[in-house]
């Protein structure tokens, strides 16, 4: 892609002047529109070292109000970020909806300059290419709209301005060794670059090449760009909209491999345990738990264990038998709720995402982004299209999560529609159990038959051969308390060997 780029092209000041005039108020206004259809734009800045990219920022956010926007300046992971999957930090630097979020430099730095001076395997570039595509079609189906800037400049054109900033003292701090050490092996570089540009040039998140010798002609293109694509996806929102609203197609195709799971209505819940047997069993599974809990911290493997289950189903109980045998200091319970307005205004995964562990962490999820394909799509929270598309990513996102090295455990709570009666009575009667039960736990209860189907499909498209389902008999909880320690006894002790 680079060697078709017109580096000699150069624009008079009059020209400049011209169209910087009629596209640098159209921007602005744009972003008032921006905000009103609540279209969340990233920007990237990407390229090489010297060719101006945060002179180019500045001058594109003085046209924009400073509430609506956040720039990032990408640098090396620090320790904590480099604990969690790559992704991570940037997941956590999504915008709003309505909002701008603007990096200098961005994820594409692990799989350039990264790749130059951090010898990054074959295997591992090749999955950080897949991972960031997926991340960006993710995020453009979701509605985001992504534009990426490469600023192109030659060889002699870098070691120039390099020289420049390095003979005054007021700009002499920001050429570093490495920035030499890059314009010394620019033809490497210039490979890795283009090869990037190839691999992640997509319908959904293309690539803009930017000649940037001329200040003039680089930001004359990037207004021209930014006016046009911004104004597309503000035309194109209620057309989005609509088709998703109105989405009639079935739940697409696995690409991964997924794990045979039986109908709920298919298990057998009679499956009980003696309190003799069941208090030794706690006692033992608790024991190995703590022992192995100390292994994961010592291999630094991360552990992610998902809940779901019925309402009443015992999920809080059979956590709190799991949390009893971990180390405080090493996991984390997050309960989920119905998501906040600044939750609803970002990619569903998002909340998920910003609450992973750290690498020899185990966060435990009372509830999951599940919810996305049972409750949402049950109560039309979001649209066909968006509940049918989530199976596919999820199963993306929990991919990213086992290839970073995480044990991922699911476990769906069953008990019959009898228990669940039972269960609700006996909290409603109960006067220190009353703030268990809400009048909308009778209100889902209604809806048994189609939260039933929701969550066969959930089983049968996302128990996938490296993050299956376990189906957990719950009419009985100390059965259940104990088939879930061993199950997740058994995956950590699988994942360590």
């Amino acid at each position: 892609m680079l060697e078709k780029v017109n580096l000699k092209k150069i624009m008079m000041k009059e020209e400049y002047k011209a169209i910087a005039g009629q596209l640098k108020p159209r921007l602005s206004a744009l972003q008032q529109q921006m905000k009103e259809a609540k279209v969340p734009v990233i920007i990237l800045f990407e390229g090489w070292s010297a060719a101006g990219k945060g002179s180019k920022i500045s001058d594109v956010i003085l046209n924009l109000d400073p509430r609506g926007f956040k720039v990032y300046s990408t640098v090396d992971p620090d320790e904590t970020e480099a604990r969690h999957p790559f992704l991570w930090r940037f997941w956590q630097k999504l915008p709003i909806a309505g909002e701008f979020s603007i990096f200098d430099r961005s994820w594409y730095q692990e799989v350039s300059t990264a790749r130059l001076e951090n010898a990054l395997p074959k295997k591992e570039l090749a999955r950080r290419i897949e991972e960031i595509n997926h991340f960006e079609r993710t995020l453009t189906d979701n509605g985001y709209l992504i534009i990426k800037f490469f600023l192109h400049i030659s060889q002699k054109e870098q070691k120039k301005r390099l020289s420049a900033l390095e003979e005054s003292k007021a700009t002499r701090w920001r050429v570093t060794k490495t920035d030499w050490k890059r314009n010394r092996r620019y033809d490497d570089l210039y490979q890795i670059y283009d090869e990037m540009l190839e691999q992640t040039d997509t319908p959904y998140a293309p690539w803009r090449v930017i000649a940037s010798e001329d200040r003039n002609v680089a930001m004359a293109d990037i207004y021209q760009t930014l006016v046009k694509e911004i104004g597309r996806a503000i035309a194109q929102r209620p057309e989005r909209d609509a088709q998703a609203a109105a989405y009639q197609g079935g739940i697409p195709a696995s690409r991964f491999q997924l794990v045979e799971t039986p109908k709920l209505c298919d298990i057998d819940l009679n499956r009980t345990l003696e309190p003799t047997i069941y208090k030794e069993e706690l006692k033992k599974c608790q024991a190995k738990l703590k022992k192995l809990h100390g292994l994961l911290y010592k291999e630094q493997i991360p552990v992610i264990v998902a809940y779901e289950g019925w309402d009443a189903a015992g999920k809080g109980g059979n956590i709190k038998r799991v949390a009893a045998a971990l180390d405080p200091r090493g996991y984390e319970v997050v309960p989920i709720a119905a998501p906040s307005k600044e939750e609803l205004g970002r990619h569903f995964l998002w909340r998920f995402w910003t609450r992973l562990p750290k690498r020899g962490h185990i966060t435990i999820f009372d509830r999951t982004w599940y919810g996305r394909v049972m409750v949402e799509r049950v109560e039309g929270f979001c649209t066909p299209a968006d509940w049918a598309r989530a199976y596919d990513e999820i199963n993306e996102f929990e991919k990213e999560l086992t290839d970073w090295g995480a044990v991922i455990v699911k476990f769906w709570l069953q008990i019959d529609k009898d228990e669940q009666l039972r269960r609700f009575e006996d909290r409603q009667n109960t006067p220190e159990k009353r703030w268990k039960i809400t009048d909308e736990d009778w209100r889902n209860r209604e809806k048994w038959d189609q939260h039933e189907a929701a969550v066969n499909d959930m089983l049968q498209f996302t128990s996938t051969d490296f993050a299956p389902w376990t189906v957990v008999e719950s009419n009985d909880k100390k059965f259940a308390r104990i088939k879930a320690l061993q199950t997740l006894i058994a995956a950590i002790e699988n994942r360590l060997k």
